[in-house]
């Protein structure tokens, strides 16, 4: 394989994410990788023949990386391109799917499974079935909007009927979908249910892993949308134990933005790196269920971390981002410990430094229980070990509803340096210390 030190990403996948496909993008242990992403969500999900939900860029092979390594992805910046997206809460159409809209999309008058489409005119009847021509979205909005962007990408607005309308009309421009996207724009919808309403933009991605052990539809790559494959009747049902080969790349955690690391578990040969699904903002939870998905321009980094065996994604959020009790502590507030010690007859206080552990699950409460069971089984200790140090130097926090949360606590230096992970933790938070 020819690894660059730099690879230009343009291509998708088909909404399936397949470790039997070989990869053509190579870059090297070190290297960078730039990619204009497409918006997630509800373009693909009205796009019958994406077969995942979202339409994510084709995974990268890292030169280096084996199964059982880890690779350590350095989000170096994330640039919004899109003029105007649209989003809301969505309710399937009976008759329209197989098992799942997102996955198995079918005609509901040919009965033709993820077809091809094409769009007449704009509204939630305009994706019809290149076929037979009948109206097929599989997904319809229950309360939605039309947004628009300034030019600095700062703020953004909603938009009354006449404005939504008029993006509707020329959606793909103002979307500015890449060129190699398939997917069908969500603006031509033309939702416009709240209008005048202002937004601060923070964009990050929703997508951000690397490829599955087996072939997952994207969006279902986590413990939660997974849930929808278990013995599902379509081409990629699997049974509760298969889901575990899951790399948990859709994440919807809004902490996963410029200046973060995300360090993801190798379950194939090279990691496969891929992305996508990015958002112009999200408060926790992603309550909606979607949130603004737009198009953009990404650069990461990537290095592999030999010998890291983790079983899901493990962040480390930039200093802002940190729960109030896992930021790391002042000179004068360590002073202050020190002087408390003292008194009480202790030498020495443990150096931690914050680390943040991806768990997933059917609910929040199995999420959690996932988040702290990888930690501990990391750092060879007990669960209630992890629970103590979440509850006072850290906390639980929700990434996406139903079943996404981080769970961040101050690590002992000692366990970071056994597992290997102390030089990139302290790479992100040294200059605190």
């Amino acid at each position: 394989m020819n690894a660059k030190q730099t690879v230009y990403v343009s291509g998708f996948t088909d909404g399936i994410l397949d470790p039997n496909k070989e990869m053509e993008y190579v870059v090297k242990d070190g290297g960078n990788i730039i990619a204009n992403t497409t918006p997630g969500c509800w373009g693909p999900m009205i796009t019958p023949a994406l077969k995942g939900g979202h339409e994510v860029t084709k995974p990268v092979y890292v030169e280096g990386a084996e199964i059982g390594d880890a690779i350590a992805i350095h989000i170096q910046s994330i640039e919004v391109t899109s003029i105007v997206t649209a989003s809301g809460n969505d309710a399937p159409v009976e008759g329209r799917f197989n098992g799942d809209p997102f996955v198995a999309a079918k005609c509901p008058k040919c009965g033709t499974v993820n077809p091809e489409t094409v769009i007449k005119g704009i509204g939630e009847k305009a994706v019809h079935c290149k076929k037979c021509d009948a109206d097929i979205t599989p997904f319809v909005f229950t309360h939605a909007y039309s947004i628009a962007f300034n030019d600095k990408k700062s703020v953004g607005l909603t938009l009354n009927k006449s404005a939504a309308e008029k993006a509707a009309a020329n959606a793909k421009d103002y979307m500015c979908t890449p060129e190699e996207s398939i997917q069908n724009p969500i603006v031509t919808f033309a939702p416009h249910d709240m209008p005048g309403t202002m937004v601060r933009l923070r964009p990050f991605l929703g997508q951000l892993g690397t490829t599955p052990a087996r072939a997952l539809p994207d969006s279902h790559n986590a413990g939660d949308f997974g849930q929808f494959l278990i013995d599902a009747p379509h081409d990629y049902g699997l049974t509760k134990e298969q889901l575990e080969d899951r790399t948990d790349g859709h994440m919807d955690v809004n902490r996963v933005r410029t200046g973060a690391v995300l360090i993801c578990p190798v379950k194939v040969k090279g990691g496969g790196v891929y992305l996508g699904d990015m958002h112009a903002m999200q408060g926790d939870g992603e309550i909606a269920g979607h949130t603004t998905d737009v198009s953009g321009i990404v650069s990461l980094k990537v290095s592999v971390l030999k010998n890291l065996s983790i079983e899901g994604p493990i962040l480390l959020p930039v200093y802002e981002d940190l729960p109030y009790l896992a930021k790391p502590f002042t000179k004068e507030e360590k002073r202050q410990a020190t002087e408390l010690g003292k008194g009480w007859g202790l030498s020495k206080i443990v150096e931690m430094y914050p680390i943040s552990f991806i768990g997933t699950g059917a609910n929040l409460n199995e999420a959690t229980t996932n988040g702290m069971e990888r930690a501990a089984r990391l750092f060879e200790i007990t669960v209630p070990e992890v629970m103590n140090r979440a509850t006072i130097n850290g906390s639980i926090e929700i990434g996406r509803h139903p079943g996404v949360v981080t769970v961040t606590f101050l690590a002992p230096e000692s366990y970071l340096r056994e597992k290997g992970l102390l030089h990139s933790v302290k790479e992100q938070y040294g200059h605190f210390y």
